[in-house]
């Protein structure tokens, strides 16, 4: 920030491997523009990430085999107070290794020194803080054991696992946590990400899951993370886009919402899908859908990991189609029910009254149209008497008639004041 405020207008480019939440969040809403590298430098092969108890024997293993092939190891232990008595530890457990320990809170000259014996092969195994975690590049240092992982942060573990694979050579990261050890819920999806994430160049894929798992922040005020309780964070993010719009000359049309209110079986039975925590996950990915090839991707996933579709969950689809024509016609509800439709728009709906009289003519009695107050169209039908049908026939009369009323649409849309 003091380097923009020495000139006015100065492009600045800031290099990382995960962005705080915040900085992420600003680059995702337009504040900021963002670059993704994606490339890895050549040779690199993906570090191969184990999460698991701490363990002995695993520990050992793990050392003799690095150093069987001539590398060095990290063993991240992030206490000062007891780093030394670690270091003990693992050279009882490994005493052929030569093992070190560095802190932040050594003396300079102490901490060179360790250091400089590390880079020079000395040093089998350093015992240390997450001093390591930026600007290392040893490249004989290719396996990586964290203590207590689950007590550290997403882009924390990430960086320190960077540390590790700076070579052509396999490299190798254990994650581990006490054994028996019930895990929060928050250090859970942190583990479940790193673990994920293995591909190189999967920083920008760790800091969405960081920004997912800790929030956005506050835009102003000190908080990098953190999520906006006072509103809560969708509508946070939908307000704040608006703002950021309305600031590049954008006009963003009032937000309105548009209710479906079809007689028509449109759920996700407790069959289909089991767990709560995943339909309540598909419902809102379906309320999201805005397009035909989205819909169709959407029917694509239920079908492979469910398996074949219900009718009510197809009517669910449909319905998400139907509300988003609807919403771009500006009605505010569909209501369906008794071989009567009706459509309602809004008062400042971008209608062309002169063509509603021909509109009318081509439906005959089936169509009427009111203008006082809301204005509505009321559509009549007449029902077969089965059920799956005249669900079928409120459903395409629905579709059918939307994609009429396009053409009453007004061809250019009239000056609004502000």
């Amino acid at each position: 920030e003091k380097i923009k405020k020495l000139k006015e207008n100065v492009d600045v480019l800031t290099l990382t491997a995960t962005p705080i939440p915040r900085t992420l969040h600003m680059s995702l809403i337009g504040i900021r523009d963002m670059s993704v590298l994606e490339e890895a430098p050549n040779d690199r092969l993906p570090i191969q990430t184990f999460v698991c108890e701490y363990n002995d024997e695993l520990v050992r293993e793990a050392i003799v085999r690095e150093m069987a092939r001539g590398g060095q190891i990290y063993y991240v232990y992030n206490r000062v107070n007891n780093i030394a008595d670690i270091a003990a530890q693992i050279a009882k457990l490994v005493p052929e290794a030569n093992v070190a320990y560095a802190h932040g809170q050594m003396k300079e000259h102490e901490l060179e020194r360790i250091m400089f014996d590390f880079i020079n092969g000395e040093i089998d195994v350093l015992v240390s803080t997450t001093i390591i975690e930026t600007g290392l590049d040893i490249s004989n240092v290719n396996t990586m054991i964290i203590h207590d992982s689950d007590n550290l942060g997403l882009s924390q573990l990430y960086q320190l696992r960077g540390r590790v694979g700076r070579s052509n050579r396999n490299a190798y990261a254990f994650l581990m946590y006490k054994r028996d050890k019930m895990l929060k819920e928050v250090a859970e999806k942190r583990l479940a990400a790193i673990k994920e994430f293995t591909d190189l160049g999967s920083g920008f894929k760790i800091a969405m899951r960081d920004l997912e798992i800790r929030g956005a922040g506050n835009l102003l005020g000190l908080s990098q993370h953190g999520h906006m309780e006072a509103v809560g964070y969708d509508l946070y993010c939908k307000m704040l886009n608006e703002a950021v719009q309305n600031l590049k000359g954008i006009h963003t049309a009032v937000d309105f919402a548009t209710v479906i209110d079809l007689d028509v079986d449109a759920y996700i039975p407790a069959e289909y899908i089991v767990n709560e925590t995943q339909k309540l996950d598909i419902y809102k990915r379906i309320a999201g859908i805005e397009t035909i090839k989205e819909r169709d991707e959407m029917k694509d996933e239920l079908l492979d990991r469910f398996g074949n579709i219900p009718k009510a969950v197809d009517n669910l689809l449909r319905i998400a189609l139907i509300r988003m024509a609807a919403h771009g016609l500006d009605m505010t509800e569909i209501k369906g029910k008794n071989e009567r439709i009706t459509f309602n728009f809004r008062p400042d709906a971008k209608i062309d009254p002169r063509k509603i009289p021909d509109f009318l003519k081509k439906h005959k009695d089936e169509l009427s149209f009111t203008a006082y107050g809301n204005p509505f169209f009321t559509y009549k039908y007449k029902k077969t008497g089965l059920v799956e049908t005249d669900a079928e026939l409120l459903m395409g009369r629905t579709e059918e008639l939307l994609e009429e009323m396009k053409e009453l649409v007004l061809e250019t849309e009239p000056i609004q004041n502000n």
